[in-house]
């Protein structure tokens, strides 16, 4: 009887062990794509920025009050915004904003007449739905793994021949590559079509402080905080505990808006000095 019950505990945890690697196999290979795309962005989100603005410098964070009670923070990093009517932001956002609006649409016809969908848009609304059954940071993290595993990490000049390309998220999933900013609105509607309320969803752009490059990503507010779902990681983290960054422009359905000064930097400590086997992936 002992042998028997032992027998089957050990083939248990062999099954959880192996399940356990697979996932991590999946998380490394995730982290290893977003790198290639990563390296080439560098250069597209600076064009956003107007020239004759000087970028705003870090400051060190104000320490809160010992005891006392913050309200939930309006807008990430706890920052105030003002609204942009013009320049590349404002362009690329209002153009996002039609296709999407276009791709709605298509996502309603597609409920009352699934056999004439589009796969891509089934495979969203499949997202969709995996969202909608769960509340809460449940129904971030799903969306927020399902989208990073649809997508494999490309270059705009890469796919499409350009530097610089917002897709909606029907367009990206049927070609099934995008970069960061690709996931980041792949998430953002995802989110919204599950019945996160549009005052809890945010488009951000940030510029990382220690790889010198720009970084859009996807900002959703729950239990009063604001959650960043990036497409390098699986992981879900608070804006304070971000790596280094800088905060430059947020999108939401008030339109294009850019965070304003003072700029504060991200509560993680310097990250240590990079060696030659530190993988891109790793910041």
């Amino acid at each position: 009887m002992f042998s028997h019950v032992a027998a089957r505990s050990t083939a248990v945890l062999i099954a959880v062990l192996s399940a356990a690697l697979s996932a991590s196999l999946t998380a490394n290979a995730q982290d290893q794509g977003a790198a290639e795309e990563h390296a080439t962005f560098a250069s597209r989100f600076s064009a956003l920025t107007d020239p004759a603005t000087p970028p705003p410098q870090p400051v060190a964070p104000a320490e809160p009050t010992l005891h006392s009670i913050q309200a939930p923070a309006a807008e990430p990093f706890a920052l105030n915004v003002e609204s942009v009517t013009a320049g590349g932001a404002f362009t690329k956002w209002t153009g996002l904003v039609a296709d999407i609006r276009a791709e709605s649409e298509i996502l309603a016809r597609c409920r009352s007449d699934v056999q004439h969908c589009p796969a891509a848009a089934r495979k969203f609304l499949a997202v969709i739905a995996d969202g909608r059954a769960r509340e809460g940071r449940a129904r971030i993290g799903v969306i927020n793994r399902d989208i990073n595993m649809s997508i494999r990490p490309m270059s705009d000049m890469a796919q499409w021949g350009v530097l610089d390309r917002w897709s909606a998220p029907l367009t990206t999933l049927a070609t099934g590559r995008g970069d960061c900013e690709d996931y980041a609105i792949a998430k953002y509607v995802a989110l919204h079509e599950a019945g996160v309320a549009d005052d809890d969803l945010r488009l951000v752009i940030v510029h990382d402080l220690v790889s010198g490059e720009d970084h859009a990503v996807t900002a959703t507010r729950v239990d009063a905080k604001w959650i960043m779902l990036d497409n390098r990681h699986l992981r879900m983290v608070e804006d304070t505990a971000m790596p280094r960054v800088l905060p430059l422009f947020a999108f939401d359905s008030g339109g294009a808006k850019r965070f304003t000064l003072p700029v504060a930097e991200a509560r993680r400590t310097p990250e240590p000095a990079r060696s030659p086997t530190t993988a891109p992936s790793a910041l």
